[in-house]
């Protein structure tokens, strides 16, 4: 069984998941982008669930590409959007509101 390495890239505009080999070589790639929530003049907020099902999503479509499973992953890693902040409920597992992205300016005055 050779080994590989996940990478999941949580980004500002999207969700990808790389997959390299032993030498640092990429083997597959997939991305999805994700809705910008912006109720207000200067708010940017994401849908938690949004990014979750994405991340799945990549995941999986990732593996297929590479013609691997998940148990050939030796590890992965997460990158993600600096300060963006969300809360989860621990009992259902859903997110209790919108991610409140890094960019977004609703608490300049508090800052």
């Amino acid at each position: 069984m050779t080994a590989y390495l996940g990478a999941v890239d949580q980004g500002t505009t999207s969700t990808r998941f790389i997959i390299f080999d032993k030498n640092g070589t990429i083997i597959s790639v997939s991305q999805m982008e994700h809705d910008q929530i912006c109720t207000k003049p200067g708010w940017v907020a994401h849908d938690g669930y949004q990014i979750w099902k994405n991340t799945k999503i990549v995941i999986q479509q990732a593996l297929e590409k590479a013609g691997i499973s998940g148990q050939d992953l030796a590890a992965i890693g997460v990158t993600n959007q600096r300060e963006t902040v969300i809360a989860w409920d621990r009992h259902t597992g859903k997110p209790l509101n919108n991610a409140i992205v890094w960019q977004c300016t609703r608490s300049h005055e508090i800052c």
